[in-house]
Order: structure tokens, then C-alpha cells, then sequence
């Protein structure tokens, strides 16, 4: 029902992202999305990974301020209005969506939409009911 979402809050400057992928790619994690939002003194890096527990581990062995987040991923056709079915649902449910981020899969694949919502348990049966796929940790590629 949820995924597990990693967020590393790092010093806006050059090369913090490539610190971060670096200590991934020691631990062999791949990063299956990355979302990143910054101010002009820090970033947040919010990324899903392949092994969540893993990458949780290895960023805090590198004394990197890191935070685990329960997210709500979404399976939606890529096409126009495609996201729009899963909105209507969690604004007529009264849900507030906090942020969100999206990518689309290679060759046809739809796009995977991930979601944190202030009501997470209320908006996965929303989403249900409206129809939207709702995809685990192993799903997304």
C-alpha cells in the first residue's frame, strides 16, 4: 500500500548530489525515482530506491541527515488526463496532497506518479475506488 520514500537534506553546493549517488552506488542501490528541491542554503533530495533499508543505512554511515517517509505510488496511463482521474478523486475525498513527483517508464510503460498526502490511509481507498492502480516497492522501475 505505501513505499518507502528516503529524503537527504543536504547543503546547497556544488557536488552534494554527486555524494549521494555516490554512497548509493557503493551500496549497490539503484535509484528508481529522485525528486530534488532546494532553497539557497540547503536542498531536500527525496528519492525511491530498490532497497529502501539499504540506502536508509548507508547514507546515515556517511553522518548524512536522513529521513524515512511512508509515499503513495501510482500506476496512471500516460496520456492526457491521465493523472487528473487520481486528483478528482483525492479532491472531492477532501485529501490534501502535500507534494508529488512523477516519471514516466520506458517503451509504453505508463507513468508512476508518487504521492504524500496529509490522510494516506484515506487516500489509498479514494484512489482504489476511483480505479487508480496503487503500486508496491517492487513495482517501480
Amino acid at each position: 500500500m505505501f513505499i518507502k520514500q528516503t529524503s537527504v537534506f543536504i547543503e546547497n553546493r556544488n557536488g552534494a548530489i554527486m555524494e549521494i549517488t555516490d554512497v548509493l552506488r557503493r551500496a549497490d542501490v539503484n535509484m528508481r525515482a529522485l525528486s530534488i528541491a532546494d532553497t539557497i542554503d540547503f536542498g531536500v533530495v527525496r528519492l525511491i530506491a530498490d532497497k529502501p533499508e539499504i540506502a536508509l543505512e548507508a547514507l546515515r554511515r556517511e553522518k548524512l541527515t536522513v529521513v524515512e517517509t511512508d509515499v503513495i505510488a501510482l500506476s496512471v496511463d500516460d496520456t492526457p488526463g491521465g493523472f487528473h482521474i487520481a486528483l478528482e478523486a483525492l479532491y472531492y475525498g477532501e485529501v490534501m496532497i502535500e507534494y508529488s513527483y512523477a516519471f514516466v517508464a520506458p517503451l509504453g510503460g505508463g507513468a508512476t506518479v508518487i504521492l504524500k498526502c496529509r490522510e494516506p490511509e484515506k487516500a489509498v481507498a479514494l484512489l482504489k475506488a476511483s480505479g487508480v492502480k496503487i503500486l508496491s516497492q517492487d513495482e517501480i522501475h
